[in-house]
């Protein structure tokens, strides 16, 4: 009886481990995903953030209207600017006119 008992044990010991090795590996995983995709998120956004950083000066936005666009770009002010929500609400009609 002693010995089944040990044998049972033994049995149950070996099985407890398979399972708890199967789930670790899946945790792994999972984690080694998150993490490169950490990592991919994080150079996005450096990337966004220097193109930021570079355009979001006026200074800069007329350097670089002189050096590439030849003066196609033009001063605006803010009460002739409109926020459009919604893609339907555009007019062409409006846009040849601006142009």
């Amino acid at each position: 009886m002693l010995r089944k008992l040990f044998i049972l044990i033994i049995l149950s010991l070996i099985i407890s481990t398979t399972l708890i090795k199967n789930h670790t590996k899946k945790l792994d995983e999972k984690i080694f995903s998150v993490k490169e995709n950490i990592r991919y998120l994080n150079s996005v956004k450096e990337l966004v953030q220097l193109e930021h950083d570079y355009l979001s000066s006026p200074e800069k936005l007329f350097e670089l209207n002189n050096l590439y666009l030849e003066d196609e770009l033009s001063l605006s002010s803010r009460e002739n600017i409109q926020v459009i929500n919604n893609i339907n609400k555009i007019n062409p009609k409006t846009i040849d006119q601006n142009e």
